[in-house]
């Protein structure tokens, strides 16, 4: 009994040696991002309309929304219109690997504007739903918001703006999430 109790936790270790890291930083995406043949799909998951007025990075290879804000229904709760998983999410992710003749096994590094509320929970979504190197790119695109002093509520700390990684308030129309063609 002992021994495959031994044996079963070596091959647990075994096997989360292999795994990809959850979490990977901004600028490890983007050295990711920008290495010569490697197999990465990269995906800015915010709703487009955000991205609008946050900024965009034209390293990423497309945007397909996590959530998308549902613009004609209200949460009181929140105080903002409501947010629901884009039913196409893993279509969209799926024909993004299958245009560049990608696999379900490629690193898939996620990224929204903070982290948190959509680029963990979309790369465990994707890892959940059989795309085991899903990833996200912790803090996001710009980064947590400071909550002392004279800056209190900017997001000046961490992030892919906020590490001197390139971006423009432009967004990129042939990457962009589009309801205009399909």
């Amino acid at each position: 009994m002992k021994s495959s109790l031994i044996a079963a936790s070596l091959s647990l270790l075994a096997i989360a040696a292999h795994a990809v890291e959850l979490e990977v930083t901004p600028q490890d995406a983007y050295a990711r991002a920008q290495q010569e043949g490697a197999d990465v799909l990269f995906v800015d998951v915010r709703d487009p309309v955000e991205i609008m007025f946050t900024g965009f990075t034209d390293v990423v290879d497309v945007n397909v929304p996590y959530l998308l804000v549902e613009r004609d229904v209200w949460n009181d709760e929140r105080g903002a219109f409501q947010t629901n998983r884009n039913p196409a999410f893993l279509d969209q992710v799926r024909a993004e690997l299958d245009k560049r003749g990608l696999s379900t096994d490629t690193e898939i590094i996620t990224m929204c504007r903070s982290g948190s509320e959509r680029g963990k929970p979309s790369a465990d979504f994707l890892r959940e739903n059989g795309f085991p190197n899903a990833r996200y790119v912790v803090d996001g695109f710009q980064g947590a918001a400071i909550k002392e002093g004279p800056q209190a509520g900017f997001r000046l700390q961490n992030g892919w703006q906020n590490a001197g990684l390139p971006w423009s308030p432009k967004m990129n129309p042939d990457k962009i999430y589009r309801t205009d063609r399909k």
